[in-house]
C-alpha cells in the first residue's frame, strides 16, 4: 500500500476507462462519471425527491415555455433557452430518481429533440434557425443549441444513444459551414442596439457572450471520433467571443459566471498557459471587488453597479448553477480542489435558501443579508420588479436553470481519475459504481452527514481483490486532516486544499474512515470591516424568526413573502472568543435547510444596532462601517448555517468596545 499526499491526480495521464481528452487536447486529470454511476442518499438524496414533487419536477404543469407547441417540438413558435435549461436539470433527476412520470416525460422531449433534425444538421426550433431582422436579413441564434447539448450528451452517457453522436456530427457540420456573416458576427460587438433595433429582440445577442459554452460539447464529440475539422470549429466558437465589456469581463451576474471560465475551457485546446492564468484572472478580479460578503457570490442584482457592492445585494439563482457547471469544467481540466471548494460554497451555503423548503418555488435573488423576503417590486436593485418573494410562475431563466441545481451536484461528487481510480471530490452520503484499475468494476459507499458532521466512512464493495488508487479531497478550510483504513490511523501530512491519495489492492469490505475537524473562525471583510463566522464548509447567519404570508399563486402552488418575527440588526462582539457549538440533531432530519431544523447552532455575543433598519424602499440599509457604537445591552444571539436561513444576516458590523 502507498499512501501520499498530491495536489492533483497525475496531468499527463488519460482513464483507460471513460472517455477523456484525446490528443492534442490537453490530458485531463479528472473524468466525469457517465450519468447515473452516482447515487445520492441521505439530505442530498432527499433534495431530489422533493424535486419530484416541487416545481422542478412538475414545471410542465406551470410553465407556459414548456406547452407542447412550443418550438423545440417542431412548430414555428420560439423554442429558446428556457426548455433546455429545464431539459438538462429534469432528464438527470429522472434518471438518479427512477420516477415513472419524470423518466416518460424526459424520454418524450429528448425524443422530440432528436426528430428535429433538419438535412443540412440544424436541429431545434424553426424560428432560431433564421430569426428574421427587418431589412430581410436572418441570423442563426445558437445559444439555446448550447445548452439543450447537456441535456442531450446526458443522454447518451445514461443510454449510450448513438443518434446524440449523429446528431451532433451533423449540427457541427451545420455550424461549420455558415458564412462569417451569419456565424455569430462580430459587428454585433460594436453595433449591439443596431441589432437589437434590426431584429426586435435581445435574445440573437446572447450567444456573442456565451459562444465559449460550445467548447465542452465539441470536445466531447471530437474525442470520440477524432475528427480535427472539429477543433477548428472549437477555435472559431473562441475568436467569436465577445471581448470584454470593459475593464470588468462582464456586468451581468450569469454572463459572468460562464464567460470568466472560458479562457481556461479553451487552454486544453491552446495549450497557452496565459489562457488557464486568465480565467484566474477575471474571478480574482471579479471577486475582489464585487464578492465582499461569503462564500462565493457577488453583489450584482443581475448587474454589478458602481458604488453597489454592500451584501444587500442580491445575486440571481441561474448564477449558482451556472457558477457550479464552470467549476465543475475547471475542475476537471486542472485537477485543482479549489473549484470544489467553490463549488461546496454556493452550493451547501446559498443554493438551498433559494427555494422555498418544499422546493415548490423559488426566488430570483439570493443575498447574504437580507432580513425581509417581500413582493414589492422598487427594491435597490438593478431592475425592478418582484425578486425576493418565493413563486413557482414567476422568474423566467431561473425557474427553468434552477433544475439542474441538485442533480448536476450529484454526478459531481465523485470523479474518474486519470490514473484509474475514483476521486471523492464532494462529500454527502452516496454510493458510486465505476470501472478501475485494470478493468475491475466495484462500489464505494460514502456514509456521512456532510456538511454538518465532517465525518466520513467509505465502504469498499468488490466482487475480487483489485488495485487502484482512491482520492480524498482535504478542503481548504480543513486543517489536522486523518483517515484510517480499517480502523489503523494513515501516516500522512494531509495539506489544505491536496488530496490524499491511497492506492492499494483493495478487497471486499475495505474501510476508510476521514475525520476532517472544524474550529470557528471569523472572515473580515475588508471595505467596511464586517465579519462572517464560519464552521468548516458553512458560514453562519443570525437566527431569525420567520412569518410566512401568502402573497399569490393558488392553493397547490402558492406563492409566499417572509417576514421576521424576531430581531435581526446586531452587531458582533468579537472579543470572547469562539462560539460554542450545539448540535440540535443526530443525524439531520431529511430536509435540514431551515430555521427549525438546522443541525447546528453557535451562541454568539452581540448587541443590537436600533438604527440599523430596512429603508423606505423596503431594502435593508447598508452595513454600518465597523467598528460601531451601541448603548444597547449584550444579549447572547444564535447563529445558524446560512444555508438553512432564508432571512440571512450574515455580514456583520463589529461592536465597539469601551
Amino acid at each position: 500500500m502507498k499512501a501520499d499526499v498530491v495536489q492533483s491526480p497525475p496531468p499527463d495521464r488519460r482513464n483507460n476507462h471513460y472517455t477523456c481528452n484525446r490528443d492534442p487536447l490537453k490530458a485531463e486529470p479528472l473524468a466525469k462519471l457517465p450519468l447515473g454511476s452516482v447515487r445520492a442518499r441521505g439530505w442530498l438524496g432527499h433534495q431530489l425527491d422533493l424535486m419530484v414533487d416541487g416545481m422542478h419536477g412538475r414545471l410542465e404543469e406551470m410553465s407556459s415555455f414548456l406547452e407542447p407547441d412550443n418550438g423545440w417540438f417542431g412548430t414555428d413558435k420560439q423554442g429558446w433557452e428556457e426548455q433546455p435549461y429545464w431539459l438538462r436539470g429534469f432528464y438527470p433527476l429522472a434518471v438518479l430518481t427512477g420516477n415513472e412520470r419524470c423518466v416518460a416525460s424526459a424520454a418524450k422531449w429528448i425524443e422530440a429533440v432528436l426528430r428535429s433534425r433538419d438535412a443540412d444538421g440544424y436541429f431545434g426550433a424553426p424560428y432560431h434557425k433564421a430569426v428574421k431582422g427587418k431589412d430581410g436579413s436572418s441570423l442563426p441564434d445558437l445559444w439555446p443549441h448550447m445548452v439543450m447539448l447537456d441535456a442531450l450528451i446526458q443522454h447518451h452517457e445514461h443510454t449510450g444513444d448513438e443518434r446524440v453522436v449523429s446528431l451532433m456530427n451533423d449540427f457541427f457540420r451545420f455550424c461549420r459551414d455558415l458564412p462569417d456573416a451569419q456565424f455569430i458576427p462580430k459587428n454585433v460587438w460594436s453595433e449591439p442596439d443596431r441589432y437589437r433595433e434590426e431584429f426586435g429582440d435581445w435574445k440573437p445577442t446572447i450567444q456573442h457572450k456565451r459562444a465559449g459554452d460550445m467548447l465542452p460539447h465539441i470536445y466531447w464529440l471530437y474525442n470520440r471520433g477524432g475528427e480535427e475539422w472539429l477543433l477548428s470549429l472549437a477555435e472559431r466558437f473562441f475568436e467569436h467571443i465577445q471581448p470584454p465589456q470593459d475593464e470588468w469581463l462582464d456586468h451581468h451576474v450569469v454572463h459572468f459566471t460562464q464567460r470568466f471560465q472560458y479562457p481556461g475551457v479553451y487552454h486544453a485546446l491552446s495549450r497557452d498557459p496565459r489562457h488557464l492564468a486568465l480565467a484566474g484572472y477575471w474571478y480574482a478580479q471579479h471577486m475582489a471587488v464585487w464578492g465582499q460578503q461569503p462564500r462565493g457570490i457577488f453583489a450584482a442584482d443581475e448587474q454589478i453597479r458602481p458604488g453597489k457592492v454592500d451584501p444587500r445585494q442580491g445575486f440571481e439563482t441561474c448564477g449558482m448553477v451556472e457558477f457550479a457547471k464552470s467549476f465543475y469544467l475547471l475542475g476537471r481540466l486542472t485537477g485543482d480542489p479549489i473549484y470544489a471548494d467553490r463549488t461546496e460554497d454556493i452550493m451547501l451555503n446559498h443554493y438551498p435558501p433559494s427555494h422555498t423548503r418544499d422546493l415548490k418555488a423559488l426566488h430570483y435573488l439570493t443575498a447574504s443579508n437580507q432580513p425581509q423576503l417581500d413582493c414589492y417590486e422598487k427594491h435597490d436593485h438593478f431592475n425592478k420588479g418582484r425578486h425576493f418573494d418565493y413563486s413557482p410562475h414567476l422568474y423566467r431563466c431561473c425557474r427553468h436553470n434552477a433544475a439542474m441545481g441538485w442533480p448536476w451536484y450529484v454526478q459531481n461528487l465523485w470523479q474518474a481519475s486519470s490514473d484509474n481510480g475514483l476521486v471523492a471530490w464532494l462529500y454527502a452520503a452516496s454510493d458510486v459504481s465505476a470501472v478501475v484499475g485494470d478493468g475491475t468494476k466495484v462500489t464505494l459507499r460514502a456514509e456521512t452527514d456532510y456538511p454538518f458532521d465532517t465525518r466520513v466512512g467509505i465502504t469498499v464493495r468488490t466482487d475480487a481483490a483489485c488495485t487502484f488508487p482512491l482520492y480524498l479531497r482535504v478542503p481548504r478550510w480543513c486543517s489536522g486532516f486523518a483517515a484510517r483504513l480499517n480502523g489503523k490511523a494513515l501516516r500522512v501530512e494531509a495539506k489544505a486544499g491536496s488530496f490524499v491519495r491511497i492506492e492499494r489492492e483493495w478487497t471486499d469490505g475495505d474501510v476508510v474512515s476521514v475525520d476532517m475537524p472544524v474550529e470557528e473562525s471569523l472572515t473580515t471583510w475588508p471595505r467596511n470591516g464586517s465579519v462572517t463566522v464560519d464552521r468548516g464548509p458553512l458560514s453562519y447567519s443570525v437566527r431569525i424568526e420567520e412569518d410566512w404570508k401568502r402573497c399569490g399563486g393558488d392553493d397547490e402552488w402558492p406563492e409566499w413573502e417572509v417576514f421576521p418575527r424576531s430581531p435581526w440588526n446586531y452587531g458582533l462582539l468579537t472579543g470572547y472568543g469562539p462560539a460554542a457549538r450545539v448540535a440540535k440533531a443526530e443525524p439531520p432530519s431529511p430536509q435540514p435547510w431551515t430555521v427549525e431544523a438546522a443541525p447546528i447552532e453557535l451562541k454568539v455575543r452581540a448587541k443590537r444596532l436600533p438604527e440599523w433598519q430596512i429603508g423606505a424602499d423596503r431594502t435593508v440599509a447598508p452595513l454600518p462601517e465597523s467598528p460601531v457604537a451601541s448603548a444597547e445591552p449584550e444579549e447572547d444571539i444564535t447563529l445558524i448555517p446560512m444555508g438553512c436561513a432564508r432571512l440571512r444576516m450574515s455580514c456583520l458590523p463589529v461592536v465597539r468596545q469601551s
